[in-house]
């Protein structure tokens, strides 16, 4: 018998998981905002999501409904924790992420690190950057440009 690779197929060391209130409707919104797609879903109780996973761009996130029994609940105002997202396009990306419903908590614009960059907040309390890399910034003139920024 072979042993499995310990690392799954289309699986990086460190994947995203959420905890969603409303799990199906998550999938269908990350569909619509960043293009997700579905890879797969195991239903739980009453139709819960108990595991679920999709792919953005070359990266996979996997989520589930919320089971308050067990101690999983979802963020309830705000998650301490973004999902960056980098894109050919951040332009475009931000442009279907808000039309999709994401509330703008920083408006896209250029940063003194260069990338064109947004942070936005989805209708399940989760917050996603977007950018796209516009200059390569050397990290002493990162930093020249943020002493200036935060003066």
């Amino acid at each position: 018998m072979t042993r499995p690779n310990p690392i799954p197929e289309g699986l990086h060391t460190i994947t995203p998981h959420l905890t969603i209130k409303g799990a199906a409707d998550a999938i269908a919104f990350y569909e619509k905002a960043f293009g997700a797609e579905e890879l797969m879903r195991q239903e739980g109780p009453g139709g819960s999501i108990m595991h679920a996973r999709i792919r953005i761009g070359d990266s996979s996130v996997m989520l589930n409904d919320e089971y308050p029994e067990h101690g999983s609940h979802g963020p309830t105002e705000n998650s301490a924790v973004a999902l960056h997202l980098y894109v050919e396009d951040v332009d475009a990306a931000y442009a279907r992420a808000v039309e999709a419903g994401c509330e703008v908590l920083f408006p896209l614009s250029d940063t003194f690190w260069g990338d064109r960059y947004a942070l936005l907040r989805d209708p399940f309390n989760h917050r996603w950057s977007v950018a796209s890399k516009v200059e390569d910034v050397s990290p002493e003139e990162c930093s020249r440009r943020a002493a200036e920024a935060f003066s």
